[in-house]
């Protein structure tokens, strides 16, 4: 894939810091190039909402190929399970979401466009024209919202959606937002989520930070951030193409994992054109995918132990990163059948060990022979010399 690069700004003018990302290619036999329009992270008070996009990315994104997706997708696909998105609403009407979306309490309308953005990143489907898929593409969401029609984000309205949301049933519940402040009720609605048995993914470090937030000489805060910082809670970092994070991100605060999340392609709140964005939050939306893939292969497992699986399973790295196919094909236990939703012609396990008889056998031939070569040549050393004393002991 071919890019060109072009300064981008993730937000708007209240919004720090300003980033530098790729844009993404119009394909791989083009030999143009087509600028995405940048992934807002919130809007001022006379900023429009965020409109369609009109240019479509048709190659597959470069964090497709970096997750294994296609596959992990042969295994698991994510039918079956819900995953709640806590941000800025999600769009329905999205083609590559379309069936799959509830909204709840006018989660519906998306101003921002993060929402649907990390949605798409989790569960989109692939559409004509378009290599773009999300990671879990048949996954159901249930949108509620974590921010206000702006994209301010609360402790209230984040910690009530996590709550909703595990009353909902969602298996897993993704929040778009690393808070500074909320510590104990966003403590206490993740613990009542993994009462429900819902595991929780939130980002463990902010995609940027608001400049009123920053002193003259302030130096960026190192969290900790809620909710990712509760006990229970999967927190992830991102990663850009070249294996590294943007220099200028805000730092993380004790992250369990890392995935892809600078450069990101994924569908806006109208239409079926692309966004390019960056930031831990996006990370996040891809691991909650990959969580929706081994819930839905593995339904006897609980939210613990998922999130044990893809810890365990990570590529080792100074943050563990996200390896979905094998969180998926490194799974314990009995294999499942094709009746059972499992793929055809695709084994999740490790072949069982040969039968060792035959081999037995042929270690106790090969050493036989062996003591018939070496009785061979004792002989052929010793009857000589006994020829030659007419077998009489040394000395006589």
């Amino acid at each position: 894939m071919k890019y060109r690069y072009a300064c981008l700004v993730l937000a708007t003018a209240v919004i720090l810091p300003v980033t530098c990302v790729p844009a993404v290619a119009a394909g791989t036999d083009d030999p143009g190039t087509t600028l995405l329009p940048p992934l807002p992270l919130r809007l001022g008070e006379d900023n429009p909402c965020t409109g369609a996009s009109e240019e479509t990315a048709t190659g597959a994104a470069w964090s497709q190929a970096t997750l294994g997706l296609t596959r992990a997708q042969r295994i698991s696909r994510g039918a079956g399970v819900t995953v709640a998105v806590v941000d800025t609403g999600v769009s329905p009407d999205v083609p590559s979401l379309s069936g799959r979306v509830t909204a709840l309490d006018g989660a519906d309308e998306d101003c921002v466009g993060h929402g649907t953005f990390a949605a798409g990143l989790i569960a989109a489907a692939p559409e004509k024209g378009s290599g773009i898929t999300g990671v879990a593409p048949e996954a159901e969401i249930v949108a509620l919202r974590g921010t206000d029609d702006r994209g301010e984000p609360s402790p209230q309205r984040v910690a009530l959606g996590i709550r909703t949301a595990a009353d909902e049933g969602a298996q897993v519940v993704y929040v778009g937002h690393a808070l500074r402040t909320g510590k104990a009720e966003l403590a206490s609605a993740v613990a009542y989520a993994a009462e429900r048995d819902a595991l929780v993914v939130a980002p463990a470090a902010p995609d940027a930070v608001p400049r009123e937030e920053l002193g003259p000489g302030d130096e960026m805060p190192v969290g900790p951030y809620w909710p990712a910082a509760a006990p229970g809670v999967l927190a992830v970092v991102d990663f850009g193409p070249s294996g590294l994070r943007q220099k200028n991100g805000p730092p993380a605060h004790e992250p369990d994992l890392s995935a892809p999340g600078s450069s990101m392609v994924s569908v806006g709140p109208k239409g079926a054109g692309h966004y390019i964005g960056s930031g831990a939050s996006l990370a996040a939306a891809g691991t909650a995918g990959a969580a929706a893939l081994v819930r839905a292969y593995r339904p006897e497992w609980t939210a613990a132990e998922v999130s044990r699986q893809l810890l365990t399973t990570a590529y080792p790295s100074d943050t563990p990163r996200l390896d979905p196919y094998a969180a998926l094909s490194l799974a314990p236990g009995r294999e499942k059948t094709a009746e059972e939703g499992y793929a055809k012609g695709v084994s999740a396990r490790l072949p069982e060990p040969a039968d060792s008889g035959p081999r037995n056998r042929a270690l106790a031939i090969a050493g036989a022979g062996l003591a018939v070569i070496l009785l061979v040549g004792a002989l052929a050393a010793v009857l000589p010399r006994g020829r030659a004393r007419n077998w009489l002991p040394p000395g006589r």
